[in-house]
């Protein structure tokens, strides 16, 4: 059976030269068994026409964002929740710079700016226009959303001028949409448990040990786990994050909570660690609120429950992979590969929390993963968003259990 079959693939064709490729990427589409719907921009009808764009599709070219023959159906709505993935190519610099700001004033901005499903942009434009910094910009704001980029190539244009900007020839575009359905497939057997966010551990009860992990790290891999085929679960101690779509979450208050839960979900085949759970909880909590006595309260703190150290060393439930996470201030280096060591993970990924820039509340981080490999000691992935860090810790993942 071939891997496009039956998918439905909503393609937006942006205005450009290079809108004719649209009409050769269709007809691969459809020759592959999937089913293909299509938005035009009033700029792409200059280049392609809609007769000849739903001669191949053989479905409705949709063109406006308000239509009186179907007010009702609430296109840009329906049109996201049809489709399985959704396809920008041609991306023009006019729709990035739209898209990147929210804008929503035709019906293909409105539709991503609407949609719940995977986007892949495929930019076609002038060199110069493609290295602009504002384009540069745009870039990287989309890929902090999570769309993913097929292309640009280098070579001649249509201008005439060389370099950057070139639209992704369709066999090439083709070829990275059944991959992506591919890893879907192959992922689709695999469990993975994700932990994230702090814990809290009460004293009395109004007050509790915590600390200020935001938990948006572990919530942004959870997420791209679950993007990428595996069957998700994630146990998150108390934060004011949304439960990732298509992974099932778990909520806990207290380290021993997270424990509990964490050995009900198990097995998996990846486990990864990376709430930042309390290393003491109160020896004693008392049932009713501490008043004032004194100048001081002198209370006494036990060790807590190691959950990474559990799952790790554990004779019948250990996953294939483990993960542990290092939150630091100080001797990163050191202190992960020491916690890589005696926690037997597979990998530590650790981050220096002291920097204001990354880490804790930050959308921003900058991480090192430590492998227990001697292939592979450690490489670091440079400061860029949690979205893509996670999307880059993911993609090892995949790397390592295929």
């Amino acid at each position: 059976m071939k891997i496009l079959s039956k998918k439905k693939i909503l393609l937006i064709i942006c205005g450009g030269i290079a809108a004719y490729k649209s009409l050769d990427f269709i007809r691969s589409l459809k020759k592959e068994g999937a089913y293909v719907k299509t938005i035009l921009t009033k700029s792409a009808e200059k280049f392609v026409t809609p007769l000849s764009v739903a001669s191949l599709s053989q479905e409705k070219v949709y063109t406006e964002l308000f239509n009186h023959e179907n007010e009702s159906d609430m296109d840009h709505i329906s049109l996201s929740r049809w489709a399985d993935i959704i396809i920008v190519s041609p991306a023009t610099a006019n729709t990035m710079s739209k898209i990147s700001g929210g804008f929503a004033d035709d019906l293909a901005s409105t539709v991503i700016l609407a949609s719940n499903k995977k986007i892949f942009i495929s930019p076609a434009m002038n060199v110069r226009m493609w290295e602009h910094p504002s384009n540069k910009k745009n870039v990287e704001i989309l890929k902090g959303y999570g769309y993913e980029f097929i292309g640009p190539d280098i070579g001649e244009m249509a201008c005439g001028e060389y370099g950057e900007g070139k639209m992704i020839e369709p066999k090439e575009l083709l070829k990275n949409i059944e991959r992506y359905f591919k890893n879907l497939y192959s992922n689709k057997d695999y469990k993975a448990l994700v932990t994230a966010g702090p814990t809290q551990e009460y004293i009395d009860p109004v007050r509790y040990i915590s600390n200020r992990s935001s938990g948006k790290q572990g919530y942004e891999i959870a997420k791209s786990l679950s993007d990428s085929g595996f069957d998700t679960t994630l146990i998150s101690g108390p934060t004011q994050l949304p439960s990732p779509p298509n992974v099932k979450t778990l909520r806990v208050t207290s380290s021993q909570e997270m424990f509990d839960l964490t050995m009900k979900n198990l097995p998996v085949d990846v486990a990864i660690f990376s709430a930042a759970v309390s290393d003491y909880k109160a020896k004693e909590i008392y049932d009713k609120k501490i008043k004032k006595r004194s100048d001081a309260l002198y209370l006494e703190l036990e060790r807590n429950i190691d959950i990474l150290d559990k799952v790790s060393k554990h004779n019948s439930l250990r996953p294939k992979i483990v993960i542990g996470f290092a939150a630091e201030t100080n001797d990163m280096k050191k202190n992960a590969e020491k916690k890589l060591s005696y926690k037997n993970c597979d990998w530590i990924i650790a981050n220096d929390v002291s920097r204001k820039d990354i880490g804790f509340e930050s959308d921003m981080n900058e991480v090192s993963i430590y492998y227990n490999n001697e292939d592979r000691k450690s490489e670091k992935l440079s400061k860029t968003t949690k979205l893509s860090i996670a999307k880059q810790i993911v993609q090892k993942i995949v790397s390592s259990l295929n």
